[in-house]
């Protein structure tokens, strides 16, 4: 019974030491209608299977901008982000009062505009957009800071001249197909699942707005974060041509306390079980060793990702 006894404390207190040394990421991702909460997931599960005594969860939230508040107060460990979120948080600007103390982790894939309406709404260009009760993003979203900018770019002011509705991208999905919003903005990879759930509603024909002349404005005020870019005809169910957009890129970010042995491991593990992630999401595929040269970042690398990279051949900017 002694033996039994110890043998039980022996095993408890095993248990007990494991569990404490058990390294928890918490993933800020997205809405569930976006693409970063699929792509989180895959990357959750697979850092929680490849790293020992590791448990990875990824978490929905508004976008970009909560995102690097929950990285900022240490509520998150790793977190997506657009580029022009990201740069206001490093320099304390827009819907940041303090700069924010956070690293490059991966650059992930590039961010597509897109501004979605319907057959019928009455909206062919952008400028059509006003009056219209339009939807420019959840808020604490990369999105609505990308969609206020891209209005602004054609003349429109996003609270005098359109009813602003700020919703989720599944919310407006729902609010466009019972006609409740007469359009929506949201960044993201393509294809967007929300988009695609409109585009294959019986009796509803969705259309795309092209909106890439407003990179130019943008640039002059913002500086070189956005590119232009297209989403290709047939990528949605009635989508008969190509829609010219606005792209950013979209990458991980973490704070920059996170040890150096941690992000190698997580970079490390993400890029060598890529496979994995592009079955989540195709947008994955983006995640390249190249795109860690051109997808620009303006926030400094973690010292752990650089090593990761280095080892690789790849000078990361």
């Amino acid at each position: 019974m002694k033996r039994l006894l110890l043998l039980a404390l022996v095993v408890s207190v095993c248990s007990g030491i494991a569990h404490a040394q058990q390294t928890r990421l918490s993933i800020s991702t997205g809405g569930t209608g976006g693409v970063w909460y699929p792509m989180g997931g895959a990357m959750a599960n697979v850092l929680s299977k490849s790293l020992p005594n590791t448990a990875a969860t990824a978490e929905v939230t508004g976008g970009s901008v909560d995102n690097i508040k929950l990285i900022a107060t240490g509520r998150s460990d790793i977190g997506f982000s657009m580029v022009d979120t990201a740069w206001e948080a490093a320099t304390g600007a827009g819907k940041f009062k303090e700069k924010v103390s956070m690293r490059t982790l991966a650059v992930v894939h590039p961010l597509v505009m897109h501004v979605v309406t319907l057959d019928g709404r009455g909206i062919e260009k952008m400028a059509d957009l006003k009056g219209k009760r339009v939807s420019t993003g959840s808020p604490g979203s990369g999105t609505e800071v990308m969609a206020i900018r891209i209005l602004e770019a054609y003349g429109i002011h996003y609270t005098k001249d359109i009813r602003q509705e700020r919703l989720s991208v599944a919310e407006a999905a729902s609010a466009l197909k019972d006609r409740k919003i007469d359009a929506f903005l949201h960044a993201a990879g393509v294809p967007l699942p929300a988009v695609t759930d409109v585009a294959a509603t019986p009796g509803i024909r969705v259309k795309l707005i092209d909106h890439a002349d407003a990179v130019e404005h943008m640039a002059r005020k913002y500086g070189p974060i956005y590119a232009r870019g297209r989403i290709p005809a047939k990528t949605y169910a009635g989508q008969e041509r190509d829609a010219s957009t606005a792209n950013v890129w979209g990458v991980l970010y973490v704070n920059e306390t996170m040890s150096e042995k941690l992000a190698y491991d997580v970079v490390k593990t993400l890029f060598e079980k890529q496979a994995d992630l592009v079955i989540a999401h195709r947008e994955s595929a983006n995640m390249t060793l190249e795109n860690q040269t051109i997808g620009a970042s303006p926030v400094p690398w973690h010292p752990g990702a650089l090593r990761f990279f280095s080892e690789k051949g790849v000078a990361a900017r």
